[in-house]
């Protein structure tokens, strides 16, 4: 057969047109199925068949299409038919008609499934976002039905000790408490929450608390499909609190069918304190805590030394002084050496009292890094982790040290998971933006810190990291605006030294010096980092009195001095023999 007349026959034949309708329907079905499926909670193994058998089907359908013709008398051969009662022009015409009509609502159903994956109003996640797990969770705030106001704390509370124990189990994914408190107990959307937050189940309760009696009501949720797997109430006297919260969880962890080991189900079971009013006094210096203030920090150290006082025995409550202690170097602005001593003794006890504790080598992480101890402290966070693998803050927090060191591919995969689990922590999102410009990919520093500021515009730390990435761009005027901004949202001691050091960069000589002077003066009231006089310096180009500061930094310890092997604002001083010896000196393994 001639190829003209082979391709006169794929059309007489409708091989061209049947085509088309296969890929039609083909595409009908896999939008159909893609709706369909998850609402019966079908495994992704069905999904993967239908488009195997359709991918197979393609070929049969056509080879059909030309040995076979549809007649009257049913379907017959082109071999049997003789030429002048074929009827394929008409079957063609009957099967372009059939094909616009399924395109429509293909097109139909396209249109659904887009508007319905970008809910108005909400943040949009990350293109590369990956299936959603089943075995995934989010333990949204508590209602607090008390009279009083004040039991707020408590409330809050039981949400993170259920949510705290979900958290233990590997083979669940929980999001972290910082980003399920932006959601009310009982929202409407449910379905576009746990979009946002990447998850296929929703925790929503409520708690009353009266006297020495509590009440708690607790239901379990597909957010997809609104279904209520599980719901019960549980009225207890308050020193049952702990055992109401285990076995909330455990029932949790069973309903989804997550595999349970022997470790998992007693750290599930584990009582913190047997005293509950070294539990409330904890609540209440955790709800202090979070404010990240000065005066609050300090008031959270009150409240968790009264905690002690009361239980000398509760391990959570010397690593909630600890922390506070640590904190108060970034919201107190006290040297890392004042705040040492006392974080370093809560820690010992808390790890004395309970080794397994997964808050306690994240802190003592913490505390490594800041005393430049950058392998212990990567040690100490990897014991975290294992510990309890859904901790967002020791992801976050092993990130940094593996930045200081150079493992900055470890560092960005470390840095991602903290933001899978705590998607809407604006300080886990901005430090992703920090690791990727230390890591020196700045259109992904960028990218990030505009993600972040997206979700929060006054957010300073991000406005800082995008002017380092504008400057690293060749942007200065840019960055320079960003500094600004950051500078007038919090008054910072850092974000003052990076307006002056692009000040100098842009030859503004008088201006960066007017800086200088002022950091000075800050320092005399409040501890201002030689890490920060050592950044405008260097941009002076003063480099002797850059390492001298920066020298000072070590033997005053804090976190920003351990980046000087990576930080792109010192590349002006690598090379001098006493900047490299000091980087050699943070880097190496401590004895």
């Amino acid at each position: 057969m001639k190829i003209d007349n082979f391709f006169a026959e794929l059309k007489r034949r409708n091989v061209y047109k049947v085509a088309v309708a296969y890929a039609v329907v083909s595409w009908l079905l896999i939008q159909a199925a893609s709706i369909l499926l998850p609402t019966f909670e079908a495994p992704a193994w069905v999904m993967k068949v239908l488009v195997l058998v359709i991918i197979f089907g393609f070929p049969m359908a056509l080879i059909f299409s030309w040995a076979f013709e549809i007649t009257p008398e049913g379907i017959k051969l082109e071999s049997e038919i003789e030429p002048n009662k074929s009827i394929a022009r008409r079957t063609g015409r009957k099967i372009v008609a059939v094909t616009i009509a399924l395109a429509v609502v293909a097109a139909g159903l396209f249109v659904y499934q887009l508007v319905r994956s970008t809910p108005a109003g909400m943040p949009r996640q990350s293109e590369a976002a990956t299936e959603v797990p089943n075995k995934s969770i989010a333990v949204l705030p508590f209602d607090n039905l008390s009279r009083d106001p004040d039991n707020a704390y408590f409330c809050e509370g039981v949400q993170d000790e259920i949510l705290t124990r979900l958290a233990k189990v590997a083979d669940l994914k929980v999001i972290s408490r910082t980003s399920t408190q932006h959601f009310k107990s009982t929202p409407d959307n449910l379905p576009q929450i746990a979009k946002q937050l990447g998850v296929a189940h929703i925790v929503e309760g409520s708690v009353q608390k009266a006297s020495d009696q509590v009440r708690v009501n607790v239901q379990l949720i597909n957010a997809l499909t609104d279904a209520h797997l599980w719901a019960d109430t549980y009225d207890r006297k308050l020193t049952d609190i702990f055992a109401v919260e285990s076995e909330i969880a455990k029932t949790i962890a069973e309903t989804l069918q997550a595999r349970l080991t022997g470790s998992e189900k007693s750290s599930i079971a584990k009582t913190p304190t047997v005293n509950p009013e070294a539990y409330e006094l904890y609540l209440k210096g955790r709800f202090f805590a979070e404010k990240r203030t000065g005066a609050d920090l300090r008031k959270s150290i009150e409240y968790y030394d009264q905690a002690i006082a009361k239980d000398p025995g509760y391990p959570l409550a010397y690593v909630g002084l600890a922390d506070s202690h640590l904190l108060l170097t970034a919201y107190g602005a006290i040297s890392t050496k004042e705040a040492a001593s006392p974080a370093k003794a809560a820690l010992k006890k808390a790890l004395a009292l309970d080794d397994s504790l997964a808050q306690a080598h994240a802190s003592s992480g913490l505390l490594a890094n800041l005393e430049l101890d950058l392998n212990r402290a990567i040690t100490e966070l990897e014991r975290a982790i294992q510990l309890n693998p859904n901790y967002a803050t020791a992801h976050h927090w092993i990130a940094l040290p593996l930045m200081a060191i150079g493992q900055s591919d470890r560092a960005i995969v470390e840095g991602k998971r903290a933001i899978e689990l705590d998607p809407l922590s604006l300080i886990c999102n901005a430090d992703l933006a920090w690791v990727y410009f230390n890591a020196r990919r700045y259109d992904e520093t960028e990218a990030q810190a505009r993600k972040t500021l997206e979700m929060d515009p006054r957010f300073y730390v991000a406005h800082y990291y995008l002017g380092e990435a504008l400057q690293f761009k060749g942007k200065l005027t840019d960055a320079t605006a960003e500094y600004q901004k950051s500078f007038e949202s919090n008054n910072d001691p850092f974000s003052l030294a990076m307006l002056g050091q692009a000040y100098a960069r842009q030859g503004k000589t008088d201006e960066a010096r007017k800086v200088l002077a002022r950091l000075r003066e800050q320092a005399k009231s409040q501890y201002v980092s030689p890490y920060a006089f050592a950044v405008v310096l260097t941009a002076l180009g003063d480099k002797a009195h850059a390492i001298d500061e920066l020298e000072h930094g070590y033997d005053d310890t804090g976190f920003y001095i351990s980046l000087i092997k990576v930080d792109p604002l010192f590349d002006d001083l690598r090379g001098q023999p006493r900047f490299d010896a000091l980087v050699q000196k943070i880097v190496a393994p401590k004895k």
